[in-house]
């Protein structure tokens, strides 16, 4: 990859960062009063999606996940902040690493609980994979 691409995937990769930001609600809670991991794993599954697809504006299909840590509980009444931004580009895939900052609701602060990657491969209209890109630089 010579500098003139390098430079052109990373100002796609800035443009496509994507951060949301939501409430852990009652109706988002395990037995111990906290995120329950499904709705998180959920959350940063359409995070994840959302980059990669601002990124190439392809049709794309999650096809794995790298380790999911949860540092620690997330509980109701919080904050929490996802950002999902393009770390890998291959010719038909990508990954997009996830992190998912807390908030406590009344604090200044924030601090890391989960981090993971999500990946996907681009697919034509027949599910085949197919280049990121059609015409890159």
């Amino acid at each position: 990859m010579n500098q003139k691409d390098a430079a052109w995937i990373e100002e796609k990769i800035n443009f496509s960062e994507t951060s949301v930001a939501k409430v852990v609600f009652p109706t988002t809670i395990n037995h111990h009063s906290t995120l329950f991991g499904g709705t998180a794993l959920a959350w940063m599954d359409e995070v994840s999606f959302i980059a990669a697809t601002r990124f190439c504006r392809k049709r794309l299909v999650t096809v794995s996940t790298e380790k999911i840590n949860f540092k620690h509980p997330i509980p109701s009444g919080s904050i929490v902040e996802l950002v999902g931004r393009v770390t890998r580009v291959g010719n038909t895939s990508l990954t997009v690493t996830v992190t998912i900052y807390l908030e406590q609701m009344y604090a200044d602060g924030r601090e890391e609980v989960i981090h993971g990657e999500f990946n996907f491969v681009a697919v034509d209209d027949n599910g085949k994979s197919t280049p990121l890109f059609d015409d890159a630089p």
